[in-house]
């Protein structure tokens, strides 16, 4: 087994972005090919309109799908790529300060560079996304008949999915800078791709209100598979929107919709290493790794998420994605969460229920097989588990997109502020005490409603992407430390103001080549080691 030590990649020049198939390879300033040729070409080949919507879907986590195969980026995996970086950028997940850490640009936030790949990275699979979908409407949208409308409905939810990956990072939060420049809006009637400015925040949210409004008026629950789009998954898109914007009632109600028909993963489902198979009832979208995609591949969500892969950059170089302790340390021994992890000890319950090779119990922690597993290191994650089983060295695992536990996190949030406190308590009670802690009180941990929610949110979604776009939209410092201890790597250690401009992406220089109106963010600097000590979030205080 051989590991490719990290490789910080200059991006230079327009790189030409692979899509789905040949018809698709576009830069992300726009298209060369136009509406009209895409009809004739979608005419002449009926099959092509059907690859390319499912490739709408397969692109979003495929492995080696931005600089292709022979560049063999351990962390080139789409919009799972995406959710990690954006977590590593966080307080809560941590990776070792390691050489075989391709995520270490975001622990140490050098990830603002717009040279650097894990950055390019990040913004080519949402408008490869965009233009896909773009390609999509423009070639079905005057097809009438049921089928091709519906794929114009998931294709406008799929490109509004791609615009809410980039909002909360190019730009600060809707309520306090709608006015603000954040990312271009390319659609099939954008006139000139090379000379397109950022659009405002506001801008941006129409378009995905738009989207997400038009999609829901024709999805319904029906489709093949929990891959593709129905209505469950427009309502969640339009409850984050909604979330993001401060929309609280309409968040609320979008939310419980998304919800219908699902319920929470119990307390006895997630005693045991899970969050890995699409088919999990709590589920509403996800993304599917078939087993072509995951063999003897290292640029998957299984390699960087799970700690039971054989084949890993996790167990095998020891880049297991930990918790850190200040979070780990909030969570009351009664709750079935605080098994997610091994705890300074190396013990998790979890662990009791599965075995490695025969070896089972917190042995699985200490046990070490050369170039396959590692020890364990201190909070490391044991939620993720493997789809092939434990041990397994194919790297299958999917990954959720949408659950419905996020869902019900929102519908209380919505509910709590916006002027309902006592019901979106109740839902919040009711849920974890129910799915995750029989002892919950919403009052125990002495926090506001607010940030008892947030709290729940980072338990509950980590490891799935979601803490910086909150941390955004809440103004939250990012808190790594306190003055006593932390877990967190010695390079990692620094706190952020929440209006610092570091936070902002930059965009990429190839971007910034081909489309010469845009005007890359500035200002800020890179955070230093124990810079701001005295920031508290509200959370980990």
């Amino acid at each position: 087994m051989k590991f490719n030590k990290i490789s910080i990649l200059a991006v230079a020049g327009a790189l030409m972005l692979t899509a789905c198939d040949d018809v698709n390879k576009m830069d992300p300033a726009g298209s060369n090919i136009s509406a009209g040729q895409l009809t004739d070409t979608y005419g002449a080949i009926p099959g092509r309109v059907d690859a390319t919507f499912s490739g709408m879907f397969t692109m979003m986590g495929e492995p080696y799908g931005i600089f292709g195969s022979s560049r063999e980026r351990a962390d080139d995996f789409g919009f799972i790529m995406a959710a990690l970086s954006q977590d590593a950028e966080g307080a809560d997940y941590i990776y070792p300060n390691s050489d075989y850490s391709w995520f270490s640009t975001c622990g140490e936030y050098t990830s603002r560079n717009p040279e650097y790949a894990n950055p390019y990275i990040r913004y080519a699979i949402c408008y490869n996304q965009i233009k896909i979908a773009n390609d999509i409407i423009s070639s079905l949208s005057a097809v009438e008949d049921a089928t091709n409308q519906n794929k114009v409905a998931q294709a406008r939810a799929a490109r509004a999915f791609g615009y809410l990956n980039l909002v909360p990072y190019f730009q600060f939060n809707y309520q306090s800078h709608q006015n603000d420049p954040c990312v271009p809006i390319v659609t099939p009637e954008t006139v000139d791709p090379a000379t397109n400015p950022r659009a405002t925040v506001q801008e941006v949210y129409d378009l995905i209100m738009s989207d997400l409004d038009a999609a829901i008026n024709v999805l319904t629950s029906d489709r093949s598979d929990k891959t593709r789009i129905n209505s469950n998954v427009a309502y969640g898109l339009r409850a984050r929107a909604n979330l993001y914007m401060g929309k609280w009632a309409e968040a609320a109600a979008d939310a419980a919709k998304a919800a219908e028909g699902y319920t929470p993963a119990t307390i006895e489902e997630v005693s045991t290493p899970a969050f890995v198979d699409i088919n999990e009832h709590n589920w509403i979208w996800g993304f599917y790794m078939s087993d072509d995609m995951g063999s003897d591949s290292y640029a998957t969500c299984s390699s960087w998420l799970s700690s039971f892969s054989a084949n890993s950059y996790t167990a095998g170089a020891g880049c297991y994605a930990m918790i850190n302790n200040l979070l780990f340390n909030k969570i009351p021994a009664t709750d079935v969460r605080k098994g997610w992890w091994v705890d300074a000890n190396l013990h998790s319950p979890l662990l009791n229920t599965i075995n490695w090779g025969g070896v089972t119990g917190d042995e699985i922690s200490t046990l070490a097989i050369d170039d396959v597993k590692q020890p364990f290191l201190p909070y490391t994650n044991v939620k993720f588990g493997m789809k092939k089983g434990i041990g397994s060295v194919m790297n299958a695992n999917d990954f959720p997109y949408m659950r419905v536990e996020e869902m019900i996190l929102i519908q209380a949030e919505g509910l709590a502020k916006s002027g309902n406190e006592a019901q979106g308590r109740q839902i919040l009670e009711n849920f974890v005490k129910t799915y995750r802690d029989p002892s919950y009180s919403s009052t125990a941990g002495g926090r506001t409603l607010t940030d008892e929610i947030w709290y729940q949110r980072r338990i509950e979604l980590w490891g799935e992407g979601f803490f910086v776009s909150d941390a955004n939209r809440l103004h939250k410092p990012i808190v790594r430390f306190h003055d006593d201890s932390t877990n967190m790597p010695d390079a990692f250690r620094f706190n952020i103001d929440p209006d610092d401009p570091w936070l902002l992406m930059r965009f990429c220089s190839s971007e910034t080549n081909a489309n010469t109106a845009i005007a890359n963010n500035t200002g800020g600097s890179q955070p230093k080691q124990d810079q701001n000590p005295g920031l508290r979030d509200g959370v980990t205080d």
